[in-house]
């Protein structure tokens, strides 16, 4: 079993810790089980995630809820047509008294930032968040100063043909390791949400009543093991024949690059954690790859006219290559 020397959790302590944070966000997202452990694959992987679905299916509810379950800084930005880069980053303000000028902080210093609708702010603003999604790092006026870790940008979106939505720059797009839609729940689950929400206390206030499972130092060492986590030869070359693959299919415009590999590689060995193994198994890489693949390819006009969308065609490269062996 891998460990590190400075770590305290076993393998094992680890995939229970993440177990019982998904349990708990579950609490008040129901019926959405395979979103949040998305989300908490990004988030212990080190990566972004960006949440797109129709007002109303609790984008911005889960991002509270797993704020709520980590002990860490938490905040959030609504984003909007007339929002500035300064609004998210910070600005440099000049004080009278002292004659000097003094940095005031913006919200994207924390660990957990929820960027709320971030397609309806123009992309200047959008990109304002380049720099620290890649490098954990702010430069405002010259000054460049770091964020502390854990980092995680969440950020929400409506689909772009809803009015006042702006198409994210690909470079940023390309920041985020997963792109996760959610959808409508099953019928059970929505009963349970009307439930939920016609009772004394909806689920959107009982957020706040969330147990805190895990701090500041848990989730580096979660991160830690999940870094350390062995990946064979073979799964790597299974990985980049994947994305490779996506650059020369009939009808794709624009493949993946190389970062799309290497998520896959981390959000695979995330998965393998959560299920206590040490090592990544194909089924692991098949697990992430739509989700991690889906917002960099661009299709033709001729693929999208004929009604197929990006699932369909990863869900086709992944049958058309075949997995390692055990």
């Amino acid at each position: 079993m891998i460990q590190d020397e400075a770590s305290k959790l076993s393998l094992a302590e680890a995939a229970e810790a993440v177990v019982r944070v998904k349990s708990n966000i579950a609490r008040v997202l129901v019926g959405q089980d395979l979103i949040i452990e998305n989300v908490l694959t990004v988030l212990f992987a080190g990566g972004h995630v960006l949440l797109e679905g129709v007002p109303g299916l609790g984008k911005t509810l889960l991002v509270r809820a797993l704020a709520k379950s980590l002990n860490i800084k938490f905040s959030r930005i609504q984003f909007t047509p007339d929002l500035m880069p300064a609004d998210v980053l910070g600005h440099s303000l000049y004080d009278m008294k002292s004659g000097e000028f003094v940095m005031k902080k913006g919200p994207a210093f924390t660990n957990i930032l929820l960027a709320d609708e971030i397609n309806r702010a123009p992309a200047k603003t959008q990109s304002a968040l380049l720099e620290v999604m890649q490098e954990q790092q702010i430069t405002i006026d010259g000054t460049t100063m770091s964020i502390d870790s854990p980092f995680i940008v969440l950020a929400t979106q409506n689909p772009l043909d809803q009015e006042g939505t702006y198409p994210l720059p690909e470079a940023e797009l390309d920041r985020f390791m997963m792109k996760v839609e959610l959808d409508y729940p099953d019928l059970d689950s929505e009963i349970a949400l009307l439930k939920l929400n016609t009772g004394e206390v909806s689920n959107e206030h009982q957020v706040d009543a969330l147990d805190t499972i895990l701090d500041q130092q848990k989730i580096i060492e979660i991160k830690q093991l999940a870094s350390n986590i062995l990946v064979d030869e073979q799964i790597i070359n299974y990985a980049v024949e994947i994305v490779r693959k996506t650059r020369s299919w009939h009808g794709v415009l624009h493949g993946a690059g190389v970062r799309a590999s290497i998520n896959i590689i981390k959000a695979a060995k995330v998965t393998a954690l959560m299920h206590g193994r040490d090592f990544v198994i194909p089924d692991d890489i098949k697990l992430v790859t739509p989700n991690v693949l889906r917002h960099r390819l661009v299709l033709s006009a001729e693929l999208e006219l004929e009604g197929y969308n990006q699932i369909q065609i990863i869900n086709a490269i992944l049958e058309s290559i075949e997995a390692p062996r055990n």
